[in-house]
C-alpha cells in the first residue's frame, strides 16, 4: 500500500511538471504571434501615414521670390522660403527690402486648390510714401491667389488706402 501511495504520488508530481512546461511553452509562443501581428500593423499604419502626408497638390517646398510693388513705389523683391510641415502645409518666412522700405512675413501657408493657398500669420511692411513709413501690419488669414507662374495676395489695400501688389513666384 505505501509502495502504491509513493508510486501514485510520484506519477502526480510528473504529471504537473509536464504541465507546468507545456504551459510556459504556449505563452512564449503567444508572445511571438503578438510581436508579429504589432509589426505587420506598424507596417501597415506607416503606409497610411505615408499617404496621409503627400500632397494633393504641387509640392511649394524651397525658396521662392518675394516681390512687392504699389503705384508710385519702386519695386523691392527679396526671400520667401516654404518648409513642409504636413500635407499641403507650410511654415512661410521671408523679407523684402529697399533701402528704409521693407516687407516681412511669418506664418503658415496651407495650399487649398491649384490656384490657391490661405497664409495665416503676420505681413508687415514699412513703405516710405505709406503714412511716412509707419509699419503696417496684416495679421490673421490672408489669401494668396495664382496670377499666371506666381501667387497674389488678395487683401491689397494697405491702412493708407494704397494697393498693394505682394507676389510670390
Amino acid at each position: 500500500m505505501k509502495k502504491i501511495l509513493l508510486l501514485v504520488s510520484i506519477l502526480l508530481l510528473a504529471a504537473c511538471n509536464k504541465n507546468t512546461e507545456s504551459a510556459n511553452q504556449t505563452n512564449v509562443d503567444s508572445t511571438k504571434i503578438v510581436d508579429s501581428i504589432n509589426a505587420v500593423r506598424a507596417k501597415y499604419n506607416d503606409s497610411i501615414k505615408a499617404l496621409n502626408n503627400k500632397n494633393r497638390f504641387p509640392d511649394m517646398s524651397g525658396e521662392h521670390k518675394l516681390t512687392y510693388s504699389s503705384q508710385g513705389s519702386d519695386q523691392m523683391s527679396g526671400k520667401v522660403t516654404f518648409t513642409k510641415t504636413g500635407r499641403d502645409e507650410y511654415d512661410v518666412k521671408g523679407n523684402a527690402e529697399k533701402g528704409s522700405n521693407f516687407i516681412r512675413i511669418n506664418g503658415n501657408a496651407k495650399r487649398v486648390s491649384e490656384k490657391h493657398f490661405t497664409f495665416a500669420g503676420e505681413i508687415q511692411q514699412s513703405i516710405k510714401m505709406n503714412n511716412n513709413g509707419k509699419v503696417y501690419t496684416r495679421q490673421g488669414k490672408q489669401t494668396f491667389a495664382a496670377k499666371g507662374d506666381y501667387f497674389r495676395l488678395q487683401d491689397m489695400v494697405n491702412d493708407a488706402g494704397f494697393v498693394d501688389y505682394i507676389d510670390i513666384h
